[in-house]
């Protein structure tokens, strides 16, 4: 599966941001769908997961209740809607994509990466 983020930008904080991961390739309904997000001199972090219906999702501590992962299978696109937004929210965001759902994934359960799309939140 090929993955293109998109809709990252510069957003003081308390604001909003829409992310978005559109999917080629593979039945899109197959795959269970990650955002991870990487700040400037740290390691990559997971922010959130959801399973292949959307059904179920899960989040990273930092984010819970902030920030909310929805898919739209028809059409093959994964969001991540950002709210309250932090300086330290800042990162590059990347999708990812795997055909096994996993709660609290680490990276490496993640077989297929987009390109990553820059937020900056402003203080």
């Amino acid at each position: 599966v090929q993955l293109q983020a998109s809709g990252g930008g510069l957003v003081q904080a308390g604001g909003s941001l829409r992310l978005s991961c559109a999917a080629s390739g593979r039945t899109f309904s197959s795959w269970a769908m990650g955002w991870f997000r990487q700040a400037p001199g740290k390691e990559r972090e997971f922010v959130a997961t959801i399973s292949w219906s959307g059904g179920v999702t899960y989040y990273a501590d930092s984010v819970k209740g902030r920030f909310t992962i929805s898919r739209d299978n028809a059409k093959n696109t994964v969001y991540l809607q950002m709210n309250s937004l932090k300086p330290e929210d800042t990162a590059v965001y990347y999708c990812a994509a795997d055909s096994k759902y996993y709660s609290d994934p680490q990276i490496d359960d993640f077989g297929s990466w987009g390109q990553g799309t820059l937020v900056t939140v402003s203080s």
